[in-house]
């Protein structure tokens, strides 16, 4: 008979969404290395064939003007309450923008219709309450967006307009508690939304019926306590859904209907005590083996007979699930303590 640990764990689905700005940096690494120096008050700059990369953080000084060649911009660490209007005037070129770990408290409305081809924006560690109508209306070149970690309370469909080429939404660790009608709805090429950490109790039935093809879902760290079964049947070549840390107590039957690319599955953290029959049917082989590996752990599982899919489930697929030591058994008394798996073999 095995028992579980009863230790709490990390969520498997972590990664690294900023692998551009990584890169970056270690070629600016590079660079110095090779002998590119600057002087205290000088931003670090590294040119090559596509342009000129520009990095600012303390205790440089933010720059005047910027080369015509500009493509990549850093300026992080400032402690900025709010920036310069005309700071990307004349850098028509500029595709990466990274402005985190600031105190940008609002942006200009037309801060970026200098920079028609800019793709990647990023904001995180900011404080930001909301965005300015109007900010995108040249940014339909625009991939990705982040705004993780600023004070968003409330979210207006309309601040994101112009936003025509969206693969990357980041809006996770705010303070968002709903979300509006439509929010998606022009977004059909978006392919990773990120959600987490933030105050979501509820979210709009229609949430999923803009994007087309997305890949990777995260709404991790929320108060979410019903999975509805309309939110992700719009989504049928979903790769990676994380739904720990919230409050689930109810999945509704057929909720992962449909999920035909589903390869990770994080339920973990949850109050899932039972599921209705059928939901795991989907997820079976041999039309899904969950390549990437799920994750049911540290949930009030009652180990009775109305478990008898989940057992069946977890017997062909055992060798995906993480956390085995921590699944286990809140009751009945008797069954108490045991590990799922072990439960499950048995039946």
């Amino acid at each position: 008979m095995s028992f579980c640990s009863g230790q709490r764990h990390q969520s498997p689905g972590a990664f690294d969404p900023h692998l551009s700005r990584t890169l970056f940096l270690l070629l600016l690494s590079v660079a110095l290395v090779q002998g590119v120096t600057r002087s205290p008050k000088d931003c670090l700059v590294f040119q090559s064939d596509k342009g000129s990369s520009i990095s600012c953080h303390p205790p440089a000084e933010l720059p005047s003007y910027l080369p015509a060649d500009t493509v990549h911009l850093v300026v992080e660490f400032f402690n900025l309450t709010q920036l310069p209007a005309d700071l990307l005037q004349g850098a028509s070129k500029l595709q990466e923008l990274h402005l985190s770990s600031n105190r940008l408290e609002s942006l200009p409305a037309k801060f970026l219709l200098p920079v028609p081809r800019l793709r990647v924006l990023d904001l995180t560690r900011n404080a930001l309450t909301g965005l300015p109508l109007g900010l995108f209306q040249a940014s339909a070149a625009l991939d990705t967006l982040v705004l993780k970690e600023n004070q968003l309370e409330v979210l207006e469909a309309s601040w994101l307009h112009g936003l025509k080429a969206l693969g990357y939404l980041d809006l996770s660790g705010n303070r968002l508690r709903k979300l509006p009608a439509g929010l998606l709805a022009n977004f059909t090429v978006l392919r990773t939304l990120d959600l987490g950490e933030n105050q979501l109790e509820t979210l709009p039935p229609d949430l999923l019926r803009g994007p087309l093809h997305l890949e990777r879902l995260h709404l991790e760290g929320n108060r979410l306590q019903v999975l509805g079964k309309e939110l992700l049947e719009p989504q049928p070549d979903l790769r990676y859904l994380f739904l720990n840390n919230n409050k689930l107590a109810t999945v509704a039957a057929g909720a992962f209907r449909g999920l035909r690319q589903l390869d990770m599955l994080d339920l973990s953290n949850n109050s899932l005590a039972s599921v209705p029959k059928g939901l795991w049917e989907p997820l079976a082989p041999p039309s899904r083996d969950m390549q990437d590996g799920f994750d049911i752990s540290s949930n009030p599982w009652i180990c009775d007979q109305n478990l008898n899919d989940l057992y069946r489930w977890l017997r062909a697929t055992k060798d995906k699930m993480f956390s085995q030591n921590d699944t286990c058994c809140a009751g009945p008394e008797a069954m108490k303590g045991q590990a799922l798996l072990a439960v499950a073999g048995s039946q």
